[in-house]
């Protein structure tokens, strides 16, 4: 399969790609192939595929809220040619053979790589580690491991994890949130909480926890991640260990970019998430720390949920939302659009980043000749109004509904292979 893009944007001039053989075979302007496909780019951008390291593909165990094969077809749809799973199925991606049936998965829908996040513990339960050597020996040579939805609150077997994992070069992607201090809690604690008399959530409860993780990371000399990263006091504690030296890596999520908890105002359940929408100094500072490289990447948390788990009331409501097609519009948005950084940057945060992070080989590389030829196309002067409805997940919970955002995905390619043209699926 040969695919010619002509008069593509790349970095801060125009060119032509040549993808043949899995690669980007040819750069250059005024290039031609016999037997290629030509796609005329004019206006468009070209950036490598981007790589989520978080996403909730729910499958095996649930299914009723998303499947390998939809939330790799919404991954697709995102510009993404890769997506590490999280680990928070049934049964939990504990042992080698779960974390393989996923990978498996992956393979057979085609749609991006998908990388299996591990459990650090045994049934994301906390108290006993799980299989991790297994599961980095295993054939889907694990290296990222996260109880995510879950925090290893216990101190021992969390610097017991991050010993454990610097025999084979592994990171520890740790939830922060203090169980004890977020007992019930419904949405950021803070103002509006106290007005609608719902349970607050405390910026220390997440605070707290990297602090302590940080100081356990760098007194055991390994590497840890923290996710979605929320509240002002987490980017200062994050840039004080980068400071020290501490091998630390952080992510923040699309909707914390963008979104406050003055939305929970009108008590719909689609802006409840764990960790919840915090204030607007809050966004500004999550804003700023990416900006300056303190926040390493943007992970999509990616959560689908049946119907009926967001559709009721606020207090049984489930935690979580759908990112994976709004993600590079969103970061577009707030961060490009603003003039917080460039596209330059921006691809070091969704792609080239992630993939170092995970250890992810062949995602993240420049538009160069033999690099893996995966990359998406994106209008990014294009705006489009964000319709749940419309998306390939299966989770229609997405807090941008209705949202107006700049930034199409027009084409995206793995390995050369188009899955993604004319902003439409393109079947494998």
């Amino acid at each position: 399969m040969k695919t010619l893009i002509q008069n593509v944007t790349v970095g801060s001039g125009q060119t032509d790609l040549l993808l043949a053989d899995g690669v980007v075979a040819a750069a250059g302007p005024g290039l031609s192939a016999q037997d290629a496909t030509v796609l005329d780019a004019t206006g468009l951008r070209a950036l490598p595929g981007l790589v989520d390291l978080h996403t909730h593909l729910r499958e095996p165990g649930r299914e009723d809220a998303e499947t390998v094969e939809s939330g790799t077809r919404s991954a697709a749809r995102g510009g993404y040619t890769s997506v590490f799973a999280m680990a928070n199925t049934l049964p939990v991606a504990d042992t080698a053979g779960v974390v393989e049936q996923v990978q498996r998965l992956g393979e057979e829908a085609g749609w991006v790589d998908v990388r299996p996040v591990g459990a650090v513990t045994v049934g994301l339960a906390g108290q006993q580690l799980a299989e991790l050597g297994a599961m980095a020996d295993s054939r889907a040579a694990v290296r990222v491991f996260s109880d995510d939805g879950h925090c290893v609150s216990d101190a021992v077997l969390m610097r017991r994890a991050l010993e454990y994992v610097k025999a084979f070069d592994g990171v520890i992607a740790q939830h922060a949130q203090e169980p004890r201090l977020t007992e019930g809690a419904q949405m950021n604690e803070g103002t509006v909480s106290a007005v609608l008399g719902l349970r607050g959530w405390p910026s220390v409860a997440e605070e707290a926890v990297i602090a302590r993780d940080v100081l356990l990371a760098d007194h055991v000399g390994s590497r840890l991640h923290v996710c979605h990263l929320s509240t002002r006091g987490s980017v200062e504690i994050v840039r004080w260990a980068k400071a020290r030296g501490v091998q630390v890596t952080a992510e923040v999520t699309p909707h914390h970019l963008l979104l406050t908890d003055e939305l929970v105002r009108g008590y719909d359940p689609v802006y409840k998430v764990n960790p919840p929408l915090r204030t607007q100094a809050d966004v500004e500072a999550v804003r700023e720390g990416l900006a300056d490289g303190t926040i390493d990447i943007v992970a999509t948390d990616h959560a689908p949920h049946p119907v009926e788990a967001k559709d009721c009331e606020w207090s049984a409501a489930a935690m979580g939302m759908t990112g994976l097609e709004t993600a590079l519009s969103v970061v577009q948005h707030t961060m490009v659009d603003t003039g917080l950084m460039g596209w330059d940057t921006l691809v070091d945060r969704m792609s080239t980043a992630p993939a170092r992070i995970g250890r992810l080989a062949g995602h993240g590389l420049p538009l160069e000749v033999g690099n893996p030829a995966n990359l998406v196309l994106v209008d990014t002067g294009a705006r489009w109004t964000v319709d749940p409805a419309a998306m390939a997940t299966a989770g229609r919970n997405s807090p941008f509904r209705g949202m107006e955002l700049p930034g199409k995905v027009v084409a995206t390619f793995l390995r050369g292979r188009p899955t993604v043209l004319d902003s439409e699926l393109v079947t494998p």
